[in-house]
């Protein structure tokens, strides 16, 4: 009877060991695609990430809002020349020069409004540039899972009990559950982050008409500096993604198996915190509101 009981106790032991074997390396192939995907999405410009939104967006900028930049920036560019007149005594005292340069900036400011697209898309490319020379440096650091690490589960999981590997299984199967939900949360970010730049950009012109004035150009100085931080947002977010490398690049080789699978989703708990506080980091680094 003891051989029976031996017996079907080394069969369970067995196909537990597969079993969470196969989960761990499960989970470690989710959270390395995961990474992989953040990284990649936040590597694209907003017209590679999605070429008819992209376009979408540009013909409503350009014929539907562009017109009503241009009459703002005609009412701007009125009421600049009446305190231009008004400041010098109702033009008893006035400069020449004075109308010329209202000339210039009006011209600058049609050249700006005309050239709106342009720009913002400049400046996203530019922050891009940034974003992609970072990520050629830090994707070949996000690969989870090397076969030292894989031997290393074996070698401890092959310590463990029949009882022990249940337990560890059923943690497994719900840490697998918590890491799908973290990913998606994961993507959202990212995606959320492409979308605010889609709709950043389609009103772009209305700002942009206001920046030759004063006191209305604050509007147009502080959508610059939005432009900017939602850009350099995603340099941010491959800094977090190096250091999520980082933090687990070692776990598996420390520490009891379940010590092991919950830091896990406690850095990737961590990784989702920064990266919604990414978008507000870039903001008030660059002084947006």
């Amino acid at each position: 009877m003891t051989w029976l009981i031996d017996s079907i106790d080394s069969w369970l032991r067995e196909m537990l060991l597969d079993a969470a074997m196969n989960s761990f390396t499960n989970m470690l192939h989710n959270v390395n695609a995961s990474v992989q995907d953040v990284a990649y999405q936040v590597g694209q410009t907003p017209q590679g990430w999605n070429a008819g939104i992209f376009t979408m967006v540009r013909n409503l900028s350009e014929t539907v809002i562009l017109p009503i930049a241009g009459i703002i920036l005609t009412f701007v560019l009125c009421y600049e020349l009446i305190q231009l007149i008004i400041e010098k005594n109702n033009m008893h005292d006035f400069d020449t020069f004075n109308i010329f340069k209202w000339i210039g900036k009006s011209f600058v400011a049609v050249l700006i409004l005309t050239n709106t697209w342009n720009i913002v898309m400049g400046i996203f490319d530019l922050a891009q540039g940034v974003v992609n020379q970072s990520a050629g440096l830090i994707t070949s650091d996000l690969t989870l899972g090397s076969p030292d690490m894989l031997l290393a589960i074996a070698t401890q999981l092959e310590a463990l009990g029949t009882g022990e590997l249940l337990v560890l299984f059923l943690q497994v199967q719900v840490v697998g559950l918590l890491m799908e939900i973290m990913a998606i949360v994961i993507t959202i970010i990212v995606w959320g982050r492409m979308i605010e730049i889609y709709l950043v950009s389609s009103i772009a012109p209305i700002p942009l008409a206001t920046m030759v004035n004063r006191e209305w150009g604050q509007m147009g100085n502080n959508y610059l500096k939005s432009l900017l931080a939602l850009g350099f947002q995603g340099f941010l977010i491959m800094i977090c993604l190096a250091i999520y490398a980082v933090l687990v690049a070692n776990f598996v080789l420390v520490g009891s198996m379940t010590t092991t699978i919950w830091s896990i989703v406690a850095y990737t708990a961590l990784l989702c915190f920064m990266l919604l506080k990414s978008g507000g980091i870039a903001k008030s680094i660059f002084s947006a509101h």
